[in-house]
């Protein structure tokens, strides 16, 4: 949490004479205001960040969508900071939203986040969604590795046995093979 608000309150003082003012408002705010400054027009995309991020660590659901917003954000900080929020906040449709974002084709290149959340999550969407991704990134010269790894990382703490077949294929890809046979015995175990 302090690396995230030191990284939002760094980012507050470059953005603006009035940023740091803006910034210790926002530390200060109660719920309704944080809540409040989501919606107002002409907001900083920190000053958003901050009052969500806060909001997803009280539990307080009002701070869901602009979360799944920066789950998808191109910057991985903002990303990861999303993803602990969401955690967190224990909203229901949570899971469908990071399913949604981790099997986009079109977005791959922001999706290990929405991977991890996933698998912290052990929803009913979190294998489906892993295994399809990661079957579709096992393609040869696949730029994403990182991505399809986290995919065989959180299938392994899964550890759902209809993930088998597609781990079993991942222990040909270079990158993935000491991860993908240790993932396999997590399966053998549980």
């Amino acid at each position: 949490m302090n690396d995230v608000l030191e990284r939002l309150r760094a980012e507050s003082a470059g953005a603006a004479e009035a940023g740091s003012a803006e910034y210790a408002a926002l530390v200060a705010a109660d719920p309704d205001e944080l809540a409040a400054s989501l919606s107002e027009a002409g907001r900083p995309l920190w000053a958003r960040e901050l009052a969500a991020y806060r909001l997803g660590l009280a539990g307080d659901r009002r701070a869901f969508e602009a979360l799944v917003l920066l789950l998808n954000h191109r910057d991985p900080p903002r990303c990861e900071a999303a993803a602990q929020a969401l955690a967190v906040l224990g909203d229901p449709r949570t899971a469908r939203a990071a399913a949604a974002l981790a099997t986009n084709e079109l977005r791959t290149a922001y999706a290990l986040h929405p991977v991890r959340l996933l698998a912290a999550l052990r929803a009913p969407e979190s294998a489906p969604a892993l295994m399809s991704t990661l079957s579709r990134l096992l393609a040869p010269n696949d730029p994403y590795w990182r991505v399809a790894l986290a995919c065989v990382e959180g299938l392994g703490a899964l550890a759902d046995r209809r993930a088998h077949e597609v781990l079993v294929r991942a222990q040909s890809h270079p990158r993935l093979a000491v991860a993908a046979t240790a993932a396999l015995r997590q399966l053998e175990v549980s």
